[in-house]
């Protein structure tokens, strides 16, 4: 491996997989969690598409989190898998770049996203009155369009920095995708200044959003614990908590990994947290909307009576 490195431009993934039987298992259980959340997350996308009851900004927001969530780990997983498959770990210089892209894009995206849906519900709940002022489609289509761009500038600024830095000879990331602080480590220069940058960048995209997220939840569970309805405190309470479950398990282990210094960091630690906001968050966020809202369980009754009965 060691000439490989030193004769290619190639990098070297060390994947999540270990050579054994607990390997293959392990192999097994992330295909199918990878088929639960492109079944998940399509039949979320369709079925809001389908369903007029669903044509709300709500759900609108939250078929944009399942198109993120599809690509989220479409971009990590099936390069992971062949890798496995063929035993061969290299991905080109350009091809660790295309993807390093694409996960700084879709992570950052997904953030701003999940904070929208945190101002929706806020709007929601505390200002009823103005919420179709306040979170109208042009609105939507306007916090959507510059998630999309603030994304994708974050993430186009660390790519070309970290496909213009000299590497040394060995290129072996002890990563399963190309994560921008695993590439870091195989520089053969002074990074600290970039790696305050990305520190600068996860507060921006991370901290602050979640502090965001925080402070509406905030208000909203102060405003629910003045409703009257007993039924309303019920259906808020509901949803915030499902928000809120969504929000922590994409949070937690983002922020415990890029906010803690280099020192301090180790890459086993670093593959298991990824595994909670590249894998299982992407698989789970259907199924905690889907199971434990009545109105996405409506709607799939509603379309799938329609389809029975167009087939009858």
């Amino acid at each position: 491996m060691e000439n490989y490195n030193q004769t290619s431009t190639d990098f070297i993934l060390l994947g999540l997989f270990p050579p054994s039987r607990i390997g293959l298992f392990l192999f097994i259980l992330i295909v199918l969690i990878f088929l639960m959340a492109l079944i998940g997350n399509l039949s979320m996308i369709l079925l809001i598409f389908l369903d007029t009851h669903l044509h709300t900004p709500m759900y609108f927001l939250l078929s944009q989190l399942s198109f993120i969530d599809l690509n989220y780990i479409s971009t990590i997983v099936p390069k992971m898998a062949s890798d496995f498959l063929h035993g061969n770990k290299s991905i080109s210089f350009t091809g660790c770049g295309i993807q390093s892209f694409f996960f700084t894009t879709l992570a950052v995206v997904e953030a701003l996203l999940l904070t929208s849906m945190a101002y929706d519900r806020c709007i929601a709940i505390c200002f009823p009155l103005h919420y179709l002022i306040r979170m109208s489609k042009r609105v939507c289509v306007l916090m959507i369009t510059g998630s999309w761009i603030i994304g994708s500038i974050n993430a186009c600024a660390h790519t070309v920095y970290v496909l213009h830095i000299p590497y040394c000879p060995s290129r072996v990331i002890n990563h399963f995708f190309c994560d921008v602080p695993a590439m870091v480590t195989l520089a053969c220069t002074d990074t600290w200044v970039y790696e305050g940058t990305v520190f600068l960048s996860a507060t921006i995209f991370l901290v602050f959003p979640f502090i965001g997220i925080s402070c509406s939840y905030g208000r909203v569970l102060l405003a629910v614990y003045h409703m009257k309805s007993a039924e309303g405190k019920k259906k808020a309470y509901l949803t915030c908590s499902t928000h809120l479950t969504v929000v922590t398990f994409y949070y937690a282990p983002f922020v415990y990994t890029y906010l803690r210094p280099r020192s301090l960091r180790s890459p086993t630690e670093d593959k298991v947290l990824a595994v909670f906001y590249t894998i299982l968050t992407p698989m789970l966020n259907p199924i905690i909307y889907s199971l434990r809202n009545k109105e996405v369980m409506g709607a799939l009754t509603r379309v799938s009576q329609r389809i029975c009965s167009v087939k009858m």
